[in-house]
């Protein structure tokens, strides 16, 4: 009995100094996450998006259904008008329970109901309402629901991806790329960085137009995806937070963008699947009082995206 007394005081002080150690090293990542951070903030201090939820009116999103999420990603061509049409229109659906990413990507160009607006490109909705009047258009075009948004500067665009990959993304560029994009692109597979990569991604004037621009959105999320969820990206998460903050807008929660990013860490082994619309055969080039447009078959749209976004847990 009197050994195991003389052995208590020496498990307590074991204990304690354990408890010490483990108190200091939330510390020190705390400071280091506060650090990061900051550093991001003051590396995108310029971001037009500073305030979340200020830019825009309400956005009125249904509550994810089933651990699924789907988030309208918008890319703003703003250049300092106020009402600026949105360059680049996606969803992105997440599975809580697959740790699934699906990407859908909208062609601004669809000639959809935009409510109280009539008939009009699908961009349209952006610039006459906003987040929330673009959702109002997908729920009646295609009956989905939207939980989240996010609107992302494109100035903030090179300066995340340089983060997310210092080292660039490696493409294969089919002819030369330069009308209005402010650069040069020669063909050939190369290495680009943060600000070449958005000259890649925004380029439409060759001979798929919008189709081109689209699929290289589609191949540059993917491969953004898998250098997000290395440990590089883990660890560099906060500097991350940090400089897209001002850049971008949305209503997404901290809590919900960390399960997202945990989520997609885990299943980094997964391919991302990618969808667009519209789809083949289902639309008709044709000129209306809006200018160009795509006249679509709603039905076999709506139909072929339901299609995509189901998983085996609903089969």
């Amino acid at each position: 009995m009197e050994q195991r007394k003389k052995k208590k005081p020496g498990l307590r002080k074991w204990i304690r100094n354990l408890l010490l150690l483990f108190i200091l090293v939330i510390i020190a990542v705390a400071v280091y996450c506060i650090y990061q951070y900051n550093k991001g903030l003051s590396e995108a201090a310029d971001g037009k998006y500073k305030k979340d939820g200020q830019s825009f009116t309400p956005f009125q999103g249904a509550e994810p259904q089933f651990g699924e999420i789907n988030i309208l990603l918008i890319g703003s061509d703003s250049r300092g008008e106020k009402h600026s049409r949105s360059d680049t229109i996606m969803i992105a659906h997440y599975n809580q329970n697959t740790k699934g990413l699906k990407i859908v990507s909208l062609m601004r160009d669809m000639y959809v109901d935009v409510p109280d607006h009539g008939k009009q490109k699908l961009n349209a909705a952006f610039a006459y309402g906003g987040p929330e009047l673009l959702r109002k258009t997908v729920k009646e075009e295609f009956d989905l629901d939207i939980n989240y948004y996010a609107v992302v500067d494109f100035e903030g665009f090179s300066k995340i991806v340089d983060i997310i990959a210092p080292k660039g993304i490696e493409v294969d560029i089919p002819y030369e790329m330069s009308y209005g994009i402010g650069m040069t692109l020669h063909p050939g597979k190369q290495v680009l960085q943060g600000k070449q990569l958005l000259g890649y991604v925004r380029f439409r004037h060759d001979r798929l137009s919008d189709f081109g621009r689209v699929e290289r959105q589609q191949e540059v999320i993917g491969k953004l995806k898998e250098q997000a969820a290395s440990v590089h990206s883990l660890v560099n998460l906060p500097k991350i937070l940090g400089i897209a903050d001002p850049y971008i807008d949305t209503n997404l929660d901290t809590p919900t963008i960390l399960a997202i990013g945990k989520g997609l860490i885990i299943g980094k082994s997964q391919k991302t699947e990618t969808l667009r619309l519209p789809v083949k055969d289902s639309f008709k080039n044709e000129r209306v009082d809006v200018g160009d447009v795509l006249n679509i078959d709603v039905e076999k749209n709506k139909q072929s995206l339901m299609e995509f976004l189901q998983t085996n847990e609903h089969l």
